[in-house]
This record gives structure tokens, sequence and C-alpha cells, in this order.
């Protein structure tokens, strides 16, 4: 043979020693996160070196999504040093390219069997794999790499002392393994590592991390592992966590899934403290029970209060889908801490319930059931200030059904009262039945014929019940043109009751009359007026010019007229109804209450006034409006401010002046405002202010203040501080100046680094509206959350309160 380095080219493709691919672990824990192997692959490390930064949420958007995962901080190109980055990327060319194979000597002489040393070189598509020996047998498919082997393809990188096996059994050993996977950023090491077929695998002396190669903060450690492939699970024994190379978590066996596939098996244990219910800790367990139904088993140990069950089913059936949760505490050991009825003994639970099924043609089914032991459990388990500051929960079940022209409904309603400090009194009327049918049917291109049609049976103890009709047909018209519009709307609204027995001893605010008979002696009360509307409008624009930046600027004046009869309703009982906050929707709307049960009498005229600032791409920069209502008759119609009387009507000409302000000139900051002042108090009604401040590309600012007469006054601040590239400050403060007292109080650190994030938050916030000198009315919370990057969190609770407490939080 002669000495010079030797190319072959044209061997079978099932020839190239691709087998040592397979013995890399991108087969085990993290198969389901590669990507498609169709995809040319671009190195995870390479990648983040050059991705662009994550586009920022959106200013004023109330969810935002959470962050992907990055990995920006690990060090650029960190690879094992044999990678080589001019091989092509592209799985998909392996079938269709050559085997090409260069060695510095090659040996023949006996035609089934390949020797090759020197320098060893196999290479086709993005395949390639070296060593300094390699021996290969055409008849048998036997082969046996040495010294220095090191392979590679789109998918990871792999090396090995020595690699031997067969190609047509799928058998092969790796000694002394190091491997990393190029897509998922997962590396680590294997004492051995053998192929014992095409679908299973086992290794000694495992690990595994998402770290830099040689830098692994967190690492995880197995003395066997196997993969099955066929069943999409990995068995490990005597595994153990590491962090900062000191063992955390031990776990003598334990199996997960190796892909998309779902297993069962233990989740990320939580714990946390709350002043009402003492330290909790909980280990859930997932069960995958079929391929269209699982749940979820968390038991709880709470130090005051006992041992909680948990649990969660899941479902999805052809045309339906649905979740079950329950929690149940036999024999409560925590003492009643807010005065009430004592729950020391007693077994608590809640239950949820939801489910949506379609019936038959446009017709569905949808319920949501959720109810509650007492109306402490919420606030005793509730983790978080969202939860636990549910007042009411709320179910129902409906069928329904639309189309084109139509929609409508038929189920109930029911409420249960779940804040401890108010009376049961203050919950809402069962809607025990309600049934709903709604019309928008063209009649031509300007003309439609609508209705909106109820029938409600209302329920609730010690006070008047009864059943309701509402119909509410209309006509309504559309003539436009490119800068006018003309809308008339005429309606008629009727509405009527049938009370039950005994509606005598009630007066229609509500509640029982004492001592008296209620004036309202009709059993069938009924009301019908019709509604005449004409919302007209103009649309002015112009070129202009602010800071240099060219706009679209228009002005768009607005008048609208309505007229609604006066009709006497103080024998018409309050089922559903309330009167709505007044802003500056409420300008161009036909009743100013909630409900069918008070319809308003107007003779009024709103005058508005709009101009916006359009970008050259159409985007809104700013919008100001400003209106009034001038009433040409006073408003009679008023909502009860005792149990019989009804309240005075007023004899104002005029409305709040409503005025609202929104600016966002860049994607750096925006304001929003909005102000009401009386005219005739002569004192402000309500005023709001909202700014939004980004702060390079991580961090935010957030300030408000709102305040409505006589209910609310508060500051609100928040903010994300990004003191450097791995570690942030969290904040947020809440301030009621009504009550003197803070409502909410956070503060917090992030900690990001290559392969692990870390946040720490402290939290004091109040979980009722009940009196300020009650014990227990607020609660104070530590949060502490470990994320391995590519494996999951520990303990992960704080983002959802991150992201709901401090608007943009991602």
């Amino acid at each position: 043979m002669t000495p010079s380095p030797t190319t072959l080219r044209a061997l079978p493709p099932h020839r190239l020693l691709a087998v040592a691919a397979a013995l890399a672990l991108a087969g085990g824990p993290v198969e389901a996160q590669t990507t498609a192997p169709a995809q040319p692959a671009v190195p995870a490390s390479e990648a983040t070196a050059s991705r662009e930064t994550v586009s920022s949420c959106p200013l004023g958007a109330f969810h935002c999504p959470p962050r992907p995962e990055s990995f920006a901080l690990c060090r650029p190109n960190a690879l094992l040093e044999f990678y080589d980055p001019a091989l092509p990327r592209d799985p998909t060319l392996r079938e269709s390219s050559d085997t090409a194979v260069d060695a510095a000597h090659v040996d023949s002489s006996n035609r089934a069997i390949y020797r090759l040393s020197g320098n060893v070189r196999i290479e086709r598509a993005d395949q390639l794999l070296r060593a300094d020996r390699v021996d290969y047998n055409d008849t048998t498919t036997d082969y046996d790499a040495q010294g220095n082997v090191r392979y590679q393809e789109a998918g990871e990188l792999l090396s090995a002392d020595h690699l031997r096996g067969n190609n047509q059994a799928n058998h092969g050993v790796a000694e002394n393994v190091r491997y990393q996977l190029l897509q998922s950023r997962g590396n680590g090491t294997a004492a051995r590592g053998e192929l014992l077929d095409a679908q299973h695998s086992r290794y000694n002396q495992v690990t595994y991390s998402t770290c830099d190669v040689g830098h692994h903060l967190w690492e995880v450690r197995a003395k066997k592992l196997k993969i099955d492939k066929a069943t999409g699970v990995g068995t490990a024994h005597g595994a153990t966590m590491r962090f900062a190379n000191v063992p955390f978590l031990y776990l003598p066996y334990f199996t997960f899934p190796i892909d998309n596939r779902r297993k069962s098996g233990f989740l990320y244990p939580t714990f946390g403290s709350s002043n009402r219910s003492g330290t909790m800790f909980s280990i859930p367990y997932y069960l995958n029970l079929a391929p269209n139904y699982d749940a979820t088993l968390e038991p709880r140990i709470y130090t005051q209060r006992g041992t909680l069950l948990a649990g969660e089913f899941r479902y999805l059936l052809p045309g339906s889908a649905g979740q079950f949760n329950a929690e149940y505490l036999p024999n409560d050991h925590g003492e009643d801490l807010n005065g009430g009825s004592s729950t020391k003994g007693r077994d608590r639970w809640l239950l949820k319930v939801g489910d949506n099924t379609h019936l038959i043609g446009p017709w569905s089914f949808a319920t949501s059931i959720n109810r509650a032991s007492d109306r402490n459990y919420v606030r005793d388990f509730g983790n978080d200030l969202y939860t636990s500051s549910v007042g009411t929960l709320a179910s129902s079940a409906y069928i329904g059904g639309g189309g084109n022209w139509w929609n409508a409904s038929f189920g109930a309603d029911s409420y249960q009262n779940v804040d401890p400090y108010l009376p049961d009194t203050v919950v809402q009327y069962k809607r025990w039945p309600r049934a709903t049918l709604g019309l928008d049917l063209p009649l031509t291109h300007w003309l439609d014929f609508g209705a909106q049609t109820e029938a409600v049976a209302f329920r609730k103890d010690g006070v008047v019940e009864g059943d309701r009709l509402d119909l509410y047909p209309y006509f309504a018209a559309d003539f436009r043109g490119a800068a006018w519009f003309v809308r008339p709307k005429l309606a008629y609204r009727y509405t009527a009751y049938q009370l039950d027995s005994g509606y005598q001893r009630y007066g229609y605010g509500g509640l029982l009359v004492t001592n008296q008979v209620s004036p309202f002696d009709k059993r069938s009360p009924s009301r019908a007026l019709p509604i005449a509307s004409l919302d007209t409008g103009l649309i002015f624009d112009r070129s202009t010019s602010l800071f240099g930046k060219t706009y679209t600027q228009t002005l768009e004046p607005r008048l609208y007229y309505l007229y609604v009869p006066y009709r006497q309703q103080d024998d018409l009982p309050l089922f559903d109804t309330n009167r709505m906050s007044f802003d500056y929707w409420q300008l161009f709307a036909p009743n100013q209450f909630s409900g069918a049960d008070r319809q308003m009498n107007a003779n009024d005229l709103t005058a508005a006034l709009t101009t916006r600032l359009l970008d050259d791409d159409g985007v809104e920069r700013l919008s100001a409006s400003i209106g009034q209502i001038h009433y040409f008759a006073p408003q009679r119609v008023q909502l009860p401010n005792g149990p019989v009387t009804t309240a005075a009507p007023t004899d104002w000409t005029r409305s709040d002046y409503v005025a609202q302000l929104g600016v966002q000139l860049n994607d750096r900051w925006r304001l929003n405002s909005q102000y009401q002042w009386s005219p005739n108090t002569r004192q402000t009604d309500l005023g709001s202010l909202e700014l939004q401040r980004r702060i390079g590309a991580d961090g935010i600012f957030n300030f408000s203040y709102r305040f409505r007469r006589n209910l609310v006054e508060q500051y609100d601040a928040s903010a994300i501080y990004p003191i450097s590239e791995r570690w942030r400050l969290l904040g947020r403060w809440v301030y009621s100046v009504r009550d003197q007292r803070t409502v909410e109080a956070l503060a917090g650190v992030e900690y990001d680094s290559c392969c692990v994030a870390v946040r720490v938050v402290g939290r004091h916030y109040v979980v009722s509206s009940g009196p300020i000198t009650e014990r227990g009315n607020s609660n104070n919370a530590v949060m502490f959350e470990l994320i391995f990057k590519g494996l999951g969190a520990f303990n992960g609770q704080t983002e959802d309160v991150l992201r709901r407490g401090i608007l943009g939080y991602q």
C-alpha cells in the first residue's frame, strides 16, 4: 500500500459508522427538545452568540408571554474541541451523498476487511467520523474504531476512546464517552455506553447538564441509565442532582420521558408559607392514564392545618374536553383567625369542574362548577393575592349555539360567598334557569333588524324572588361616507315580571320590610317603552409634524342624541341591576344601568370631540377625547336608597366633563389618563394616570394613580430594574389613601446565568376587605424559585405572581 493519504468514494451509505450517533444521549432524556431532523441544525452555542435580543412585550399589554429560555450568557462557541464548523448542517443530504474515506494507510488485502489507520476521516453530508484506526468487516458489518474517536453530525458531537460493534445488528459499545447535543445544549459524559439494538441502550456513570462544556453549575449524575425508545421511557438508578457540585436531591430509582410522549412520575416539589396555614410542602405525581386523559395527584402538608390531598383530572374526547379539580383536607387543625365561625375539626374541600362538549350541529354544552366547603377556604389555602382575594365563586351550565345571524343559550348560574367578612346577602341572585336569544339580521346593505331577548328565574333566600322576561327588538341603519357617518336606531323594550308568593313582605331595594307591608302590591309588574337614538360624526384629517416626524392628524366631532320616555319603575324589583361606572363610553350608551330592571329615561344630546395622530404606518400614536351630555329632561329613574323609598331624581342639566388621553410616540414609553369633572358639584369625580417606561431591553417602570370620589384613591408603582446583564431588581408598592395602608408591597431579585436562573421575592399583601385591625387580614410570604434551564424550575411559583403584579414583566 502507498504511504500517501488515500481517498475512497461511493462506499454503500449504510457502511458509514453512523452507529456512533445512537450511543449519545440524544436519544435519552432530552430527545423531545431537539429540532426535527429534516431541518439544518445550528449549534446552540453558535445560535445564542448570534441571536437577536428577544423582543419585549408591547407596552400596555396586560398579559405578557413568558420569555423564551435564553442561553445568551453562555460562552460563545463553547463546543467540544473537535467541532468542525465547515461541515454541512443539513441531514436530509445523507441519502443522496457519497461517502468519502481518507486515511494515511489503507489495507484491503483481505477483500472482506478494510483496515484504515493514520488520521482516518470518514465523511458523508453532515456526518463525520475521525479516529486513529478503524477496522471494518464488509461481510459481517463488524467495526472497531480505536484511538481518539470523534463523531459529528448535525445534531450532536461524540468522542470516545474505543468504539466497536456491528452495523447490521445495531449493536455497539463505546468507552469513556463525551457527548454534546448541538440543538438542545445538553452535554455530559459516560464511562461506558452500549447500544443493545435500534431501540434500546444503556449507560454507566453518566452525567447530563445544559451548562457550558467543562463548566457545569448544575449536573445530573446517574450510576446506571437505560433508554427504551420503543416505549419512550428512560430509567435511572442511583441518580443525584448537584448544584455548584453540592448534591441536593437523590433518587435511588426513577423513570422519565425521553420524547414528547407523556410519562407517569413525580413532578418538581413546591413549598411556601402563609400566616393562616403555616408552611406548605407538596410533591405532585403525574399519571399518564391514556393518550386522551391524564391526572395529577398532589398531597400537601400544611403545618398549621394538616394534610390536604389535591387532584386534577383532564380529558379530551371526540367533541368534548374538560377538567376536574378537587381538594380535600380532613379534620382541620387550624384556629380561626377572623373572629367568625371556627373551621377547627371540620372537613374542608374545594371542587372545580369545567367541560365543553359539542352536542349536534351548532349546539354545544359548557359548564363551570366552583364550590368550597366554607367561606374561609379560598383565603386559607389561596397561594397568592389574586386567588385569596376572590369574594365569590361562580358556577354555570349552559347549552348554547349560534349562526350567522342568531345566537341562543339556555342554562343556569349560581354563586357562593367566599368572603368571610361579608354577609351572604351580598351574593348575586341565582339565575335558575336563564334563556337568551339574540338576532342580527341584515335586511339591506344599510338596514339591520335585531333583538336581544332574555328570560330568567331569580332565586335567593331572604329577598323577593320571581321571573323576568326582557324583550329588546330594534331596527338599526348605517349610512356612511369617507368622512362622515349617520347611524339612526329605533328600539322597543318590554320587561315583565312574575313574582313569587310573599312578595308583599319585601321592599324592592331587595330587603325584608319589618313591621310594615311593602307599598308595591303588584305581583306581575311590567314596563314598556321605545328607545330612539341618532349617532352622527365627521372625520377630518391633515398632515402635520411633531418632534421632526410627520403624522396624519384627525379631528372627529361626534353628536349622539338619545330619547327614552320616562316610565315609573319603583314597583320593579332589583334582581341583577346596578348603576354602571360613568366613563367616556357611557356618553354613547342607551342605559346607565346594567341588567334589565331599570331603563333610564333620556332626552339627551352628547357632544364629543376626538383627535388622533397616526404615523406613516397607520399606527395611532396619540388619541385625545373630551365629551359631555346635555340633559333636556331630569334623570328621574334612580335606584332605591332604602328598603322602600326611592332616590330623588337629579335636576342636573349637564353631565361630567369626560376627558381621556393616550400617548405613545415611540416604543419606549406610553401614557394614559382619564379625568372627570362635575360642573354640578364643582368637584373631581374621577382621575387616573398611567405611565409606563421601558428601561433597556429587560427593564420597565410603571406608575399609576387612581381616584374615584368616595370609593378609591390608590397609588401603584412597580419596576424591573436591570443592574447588569445578569441581575435584575423587582419591586411593587400599592398604597390606599382612603384606608391609609399598604395594599401590597413586593421586593425581589433575579439572577440569570448561562444555565441557571434564580428568583427570590418577598411579599406583604392584603387578602380580604375586612377591618384593618382584624388579625389575619394581611399575609406575608417569601417565594424562592431555582430554574435549571433545559430541565425545568424547582419550586416554580413566582413567575405568575410577577407577571400579574408587574405590568410588562417577562
